[in-house]
This record gives C-alpha cells, sequence and structure tokens, in this order.
C-alpha cells in the first residue's frame, strides 16, 4: 500500500488509544505476575535469573505465533510457580525455580519484540513503560501481600511462604488463559479493529525506509526525502536468514547498550536486598510496619516511570532521559552510602527505585529503536536483555550481611554501574551523531555529485546500516 488510509489526527491518536486499551492491561497484567513472582521468592531465597534463555525465546515467539507463545510460556510458568508451593527441602526448591527461570526468561524481550509489531519507533517508549510500570507496582503490591498471606500459616497443613506461591501461581495460569482470548498476532490479524484500522496500522509499520535522493535544477540539488514511520518491512516481507543472527552478534551497538541497561537493571535486582536490608536492620520498626514502608518508594517510582517515558516519547529523544534517571541513582547512591539517619536513607530510597525503574523502560525502546530489520531487531533485543540480566546475578550477590547496616560493598558496586551506564550513553550518543551526519553527506551529495537510490530490497537488507537510517538519539 503506497497512500495511507484517510484519517484525521484525531481519528489515529484514537486507533492508538485503541490499542493500548486492548494490549496492555494484559500485557501489564503478565509483566505483574512476573515481578510478583520474582519478588517473592527473592524473599525467600536467592533469586537468579536464567539469561540465556531469553534469546531463544524471541525466535520461537515468531515461529510459534504471539497470540500463543506468550500466553504458552505464562501457563507454564504459572504452574512451575504452584508447584513451588509444593516443594518439601531447599534442593527441590532451587530445581523447580530454575525450571521458572527458563519459562520466565522469555516475557519480557519477547513482549518488547511483539509491541514493535503495533507501535512506531518513537511511540515505544511509553508502551514499554506501561508494560513495565507493573514491576514497580509489583515491589510495593508484594510486601503488602506477603503481609496478608503470613495470616494464613498453618492452613491445610502449609506455611504461609508456601501458600504466596500457590495462589501466585493459580492467579498467573488465569492470566495466562485469559492473554490467549485478548492477544493477536499482528495488525492485520486484529479482529476488533476496523478495516481501515488495520490498514492503516499495516501501512505506517511498513514505511520506514523510503528513497530519499537528490537530482538537479536550475537552482541547484534539490532534495527529496519522505517522512518516516516505523521501523523495517514487518512480518512477510522479510525471509529469515542466519545473516541476520550474524549481524546481529557483530553490531558494536549490541554491546554499548548492554552496558546502559545493566546500569538500571542491577539496581532493580537489588530491590530486595535494597529494600529488604533497611526493613530488618536500619528502620527498627516492627515487621508489619517496615513491610508498609516498602510501599511507598514504589508508588513514587512508578510515578517517575510514567513521567519519564511520557516525555520520551513526546520529544523523540531518549538519552537526556536515561541520564536523568541514571542521575537519580547516582544520588540516591550518594545518600545511602553516607552516614546519616534512617530518614535520609529511606530518601534515598526512592531516588535509586525512582531512577532505575524509569530509566529501564527508555533504555531498552533506545535499543529497539536503532536495530532495524524484523530478524535483526528480534535477536538483537534478546541479546541485549539476556547479557544484560546478568546484572542479576552480580547484584543478588553484593548486599551482604556483613556489610550491614550500611552495605557500602553494594552501594560503591551500584554506583559504578550507573557511571558506566552514564558513559557508554554519551559514547552512544557521539557515536551516533557522527554516523547521522557522514550518512546525511552520503545521501545529499553522493558520489560524483549525484544523489544516493536504494531499491527497496537494498535498503530492507541493509537494515540499520543503510545510509537512509537514522540512529535515534
Amino acid at each position: 500500500m503506497d497512500t495511507p488510509p484517510p484519517l484525521s489526527e484525531e481519528e489515529i491518536k484514537a486507533l492508538y488509544r485503541k490499542l493500548d486499551f486492548r494490549m496492555m492491561p494484559i500485557l501489564a497484567l503478565l509483566y505483574f505476575c512476573a515481578q510478583l513472582d520474582r519478588g517473592n521468592i527473592g524473599m525467600d531465597s536467592k533469586y537468579e535469573h536464567l539469561s540465556i534463555s531469553q534469546q531463544f525465546s524471541s525466535l520461537l515467539l515468531k515461529y510459534f505465533r504471539p497470540s500463543r507463545w506468550i500466553p504458552f510460556i505464562t501457563i507454564i510458568w504459572g504452574v512451575v510457580m504452584t508447584m513451588m508451593g509444593l516443594v518439601k527441602n531447599y534442593h527441590q526448591l532451587v530445581g523447580v525455580r530454575a525450571c521458572l527461570g527458563v519459562a520466565e526468561a522469555g516475557l519480557f524481550p519477547g513482549v518488547v519484540y511483539y509491541l514493535t509489531f503495533w507501535y512506531p519507533r518513537h511511540q515505544l517508549s511509553r508502551r514499554i513503560g506501561y508494560f513495565f510500570a507493573p514491576a514497580s507496582i509489583a515491589g510495593a503490591f508484594s510486601g503488602l501481600l506477603a503481609y496478608a498471606i503470613s495470616f494464613m500459616e498453618g492452613i491445610q497443613g502449609l506455611h504461609a511462604w508456601q501458600w504466596i506461591f500457590i495462589l501466585e501461581g493459580i492467579a498467573t495460569v488465569a492470566a495466562g488463559l485469559l492473554a490467549a482470548l485478548l492477544l493477536y498476532d499482528v495488525p492485520a490479524t486484529a479482529g476488533y479493529l476496523k478495516p481501515h484500522e488495520r490498514a492503516y496500522i499495516v501501512w505506517r509499520q511498513s514505511k520506514f525506509f523510503l528513497l530519499i535522493f537528490s537530482m538537479s535544477n536550475e537552482s541547484g540539488p534539490l532534495i527529496i526525502a519522505r517522512t518516516e514511520y516505523a521501523y523495517s518491512e514487518q512480518g512477510e516481507d522479510e525471509t529469515f536468514s542466519w545473516q541476520y543472527v550474524k549481524d546481529a552478534i557483530c553490531d558494536w551497538q549490541v554491546y554499548t547498550h548492554v552496558i546502559v541497561y545493566m546500569s538500571a537493571n542491577g539496581p532493580q535486582y537489588s530491590r530486595v536486598s535494597l529494600t529488604g536490608s533497611y526493613r530488618h536492620s536500619s528502620f527498627g520498626f516492627d515487621t508489619a510496619d517496615t513491610q508498609l514502608m516498602t510501599i511507598p518508594p514504589f508508588v513514587f517510582a512508578t510515578l517517575v516511570l510514567l513521567c519519564t517515558t511520557y516525555w520520551s516519547d513526546r520529544t523523540g529523544i531518549r538519552s537526556p532521559f536515561i541520564i536523568f534517571s541514571l542521575m537519580l541513582n547516582v544520588i540516591g547512591y550518594s545518600v545511602l552510602l553516607s552516614n546519616i539517619k534512617w530518614g535520609g536513607h529511606y530518601v534515598g530510597i526512592y531516588l535509586v527505585l525512582a531512577g532505575g525503574y524509569s530509566a529501564f523502560p527508555v533504555i531498552v525502546s533506545w535499543a529497539g529503536n536503532n536495530f532495524a530489520g524484523h530478524y535483526k531487531r528480534c535477536v538483537a533485543l534478546a541479546l541485549h536483555i539476556g547479557i544484560g540480566n546478568f546484572a542479576g546475578a552480580i547484584f543478588s550477590n553484593v548486599y551482604r550481611s556483613q556489610d550491614a547496616p550500611r552495605y557500602a560493598v553494594g552501594h560503591g558496586i551500584a554506583m559504578m554501574f550507573t557511571w558506566l551506564g552514564i558513559i557508554a550513553t554519551v559514547t552512544n550518543v557521539v557515536v551516533y551523531r557522527r554516523i547521522n551526519a557522514n550518512r546525511a553527506r552520503i545521501v545529499a551529495k553522493g558520489e560524483d555529485g549525484e544523489g544516493l537510490k536504494l531499491s527497496g530490497e537494498e535498503v530492507r537488507r541493509l537494515g540499520d546500516k543503510s545510509p537512509t537510517f537514522r540512529y535515534n538519539l
């Protein structure tokens, strides 16, 4: 389709609101279940993420269809979660927890990849924010839920912690079944959209790389360009090739984005250690009060997250908002490292959680914006998130009991990762600016003063290496 269906600006906004109301609640519910599971296993045993599973799940999502794969892995981890409530010893718990990690691992990269089927690149950050916001809400809710379920101790001969796993597992299975009814694979199959609405989204998602060329007239060179819309060609227009996997693995920006990702992701993995450490060591209140005191910092983090992702999409840029969020982390960890009363440390927790949670969806959308080509973006996002999640193996072990009550080692390592993320963000921006400027000159001038012309097939093959592609800053 060369021309878009005739929709007014208000109709376009209403269309994307319709997508939001139909897709985001169920996707957010799935991630809420995942984060609730992680938070409560973090309260009872060490959390370790099986990152490598994510790298395969995104490809399987495409092969088995998103509307089936996402609900399937949700139901599987819900069943496994329920089984965790029936284990009898630590070794059984570790084994079942490993199975849970394999099932859960594919959700986040799979959904991020899935959202790129529906939303243009400059609208992605807010949607990832909607999807990711339950992570911070779950952080608040898990403490409240654990407190409430503690009164179930001894019912049916089970401990309260077993009831946590059983009830959350059953709820997760129910959420997976609901997702199977509500999710569609791609815009072209969305039955809740009208024909002209489906046609518009399909058109917009397929119109990113358009010819940009120059030709001469009496007044000199004339640059002719058309507006960019989404990513690369979607769906069946691009067939799988192992070359796309190689391109993703060998792309330098995957690994600089991994550093940025880890700088925000690490503090999230330490959130249980962070709040739990002060819950038991510094605040000095009873268990019920301190469980409730963990709720306001997570609520504040959610509000900062929603504001950051909204303005990132509104302005169409990512890096300034990432640096802003990471600087909140710097200030927060500086407060936590200082020798002050618990009230000051409590404020530091607000800043650290707000910084980590608000940076995360913008970081992921930035990476998704800058990988073009259907399968290359799929593999690159899986690598980005999968490798980045190894931060969990670090941060789940650096808050040691012997470092109480200030936990200088944990906070110091977190501060180091934050500064590495800021440096990597600035490096990406500098390199992206140079590449964009160079490509603009190539497109405008070409060789021997003639404009550059690329066929649609060449543009799709080159992906984000095409001279017509501009990296998002």
